[in-house]
């Protein structure tokens, strides 16, 4: 390493990096010291330290939040990867220490989040006390784009979505789901169906997940190839939002079987199963290399893995 090369490494702050890191992720000081347990002060201060070292502006502040300078992108994109390293450095470390230890960055799909996760998760941490889990919720697109920019240590999601996103990443089967047409109890569309094509719902007006949800996507690709569209009246952010609408009176929808079981509380909807070969999905375990994951995250696949049903 030349003298150069040195300096600057010795210059770099890896604190400074992670916070960086944070505040790109939550576009805002303020949100990323409160994650962070500082001062957002102490995060500007750390920051404009950066700045300074690098000779390069990498942040554009503005009253709402903060913006990537080019510059700022191209860190972004080598810091995660040093913090990866680093990760993997501990997770390699760990595994001479007595119990299971650390956290794991898990992003999730809604389907996943809704219908398994809540009782494989809480299973783990029973097990496992010292491990801390951050799970956040994304459409399965923005899952495996975490994954790939390291944003995420482990990915929960249906990997089978257009464009083929999760190319060069490593799948593992996690569960799987039934996607079910849903209304009223005693709507014409299911009374007296064990089951029906997704066709036969473009006759009644939609409830639908956000535009770019694995489901909707679906949905729209197989209205398309049949010549049709959806007669859309909505977009909802959640499962429970669609059963909410559908149960008003705002039209039908698609969502997993299980997540229905879960959401249909007072029994005001009902459901048919979608014949269709794509309402059967598969919901996989996602992440760049399994075998170099931190023994913490290993940990936790091995426990999710365990927890799938037997077919």
């Amino acid at each position: 390493m030349k003298p150069t090369e040195r300096s600057f490494a010795r210059r770099i702050d890896l604190t400074s990096l992670q916070l960086f890191v944070a505040v790109c992720e939550l576009g805002s000081i303020g949100k990323a010291a409160e994650r962070e347990f500082i001062a957002a002060s102490a995060v500007s201060k750390r920051l404009s330290d950066l700045e300074a070292t690098l000779e390069t502006p990498l942040l554009y502040r503005h009253a709402r939040g903060v913006k990537l300078t080019p510059a700022g992108e191209s860190l972004l994109h080598h810091a995660r990867s040093v913090l990866f390293s680093l990760e993997k450095m501990q997770g390699e470390l760990s595994e001479y220490t007595d119990g299971v230890r650390g956290h794991v960055r898990v992003h999730a799909s809604i389907s996943a989040v809704v219908q398994f996760l809540p009782e494989d998760l809480g299973a783990f941490i029973r097990e496992h006390p010292g491990v801390k889990i951050d799970l956040e919720e994304h459409l399965s697109t923005e899952v495996i784009r975490a994954v790939q920019e390291g944003a995420a240590d482990l990915g929960i999601c249906n990997p089978a979505v257009p464009g083929d996103p999760a190319v060069g990443l490593q799948t593992l089967p996690y569960r799987e789901d039934r996607l079910v047409a849903v209304a009223p109890r005693g709507h014409a569309l299911i009374e007296g169906r064990t089951e029906l094509a997704f066709i036969d719902t473009l006759e009644h007006d939609h409830v639908g997940l956000e535009a770019n949800s694995s489901i909707y996507l679906a949905m729209r690709d197989e209205a398309a190839r049949a010549g049709r569209t959806i007669r859309l009246r909505i977009h909802v952010a959640g499962m429970d939002a669609m059963c909410r609408m559908i149960a008003n009176g705002l039209g039908v929808g698609v969502m997993p079987e299980r997540a229905f079981e879960l959401l249909n509380g007072n029994g005001a909807l009902a459901c048919a199963p979608l014949s269709d070969d794509w309402a059967r999905r598969r919901i996989a375990l996602v992440a760049r290399d399994f075998s170099t994951l931190p023994v913490t995250a290993r940990a936790l696949v091995e426990h999710l893995r365990a927890s799938e049903p037997s077919t």
